[in-house]
């Protein structure tokens, strides 16, 4: 049984003044295309195509707003890098992240899902840039963890740490074995519980 049952997607935007109401707290969700973040959205709130996963990378291409609870929203924002968009999207795409991080009082957390066999990239890196600023804090997963050995999943995850310091917490997760749920899901609870920052 999901630990969210009342979760539901609220509404898609394309641009700031199409933003839900900035009241309570949310947590923002991003990923390079490919990296699995639908797949790990579904995982932690434990409700299968609540994200819609697709065979095809890259299908986020809007800021989609879902409740959790009454007063809890978690926050899809678009991943590229395989997606096969215009420069003027990917323009408008890192407009409307900068605006999102910069406007959102409710926005307490950032969860960001990065494919752990090729570790952070220069759109991780943005997206960790884009939260300097406020100051948010920073939950890394590793995804696919089940693709590599042991040995290879620690390594990868001590490389991902020390290059992001104290700037971030990071972990494996899978969605296949769902490896990292349970520590993932206390990370989304601890952003959502944190209250607004001002």
């Amino acid at each position: 049984m999901s630990q969210y049952p009342e979760a539901q997607f609220i509404k898609s935007a394309n641009a700031l003044n199409q933003f839900v109401p900035d009241d309570g707290s949310e947590v923002a969700v991003a990923g390079r295309s490919n990296a699995g973040k639908s797949s790990a959205i579904n995982v932690i709130v434990n409700r299968r195509q609540f994200a819609r996963t697709s065979k095809t990378p890259g299908r986020t291409q809007l800021v989609n707003f879902f409740s959790l609870q009454e007063g809890r929203r978690l926050v899809d924002l678009p991943g590229y890098g395989f997606a096969r968009v215009s420069d003027s999207m990917r323009r408008h795409w890192g407009e409307l992240l900068s605006q999102y991080f910069k406007s959102r009082e409710s926005l307490n957390g950032l969860l960001l899902i990065v494919d752990i066999r090729r570790k952070l990239t220069d759109y991780d890196r943005q997206m960790m840039a884009f939260t300097d600023e406020a100051q948010l804090p920073i939950h890394i997963l590793l995804t696919k963890a089940d693709k590599l050995k042991r040995g290879q999943m620690a390594t990868a995850v001590l490389q991902v740490q020390k290059e992001v310091g104290d700037r971030a917490t990071v972990q494996a997760f899978s969605a296949l074995n769902r490896q990292g749920e349970d520590e993932a899901r206390a990370m989304l609870e601890k952003f959502l519980g944190a209250g607004n920052k001002n």
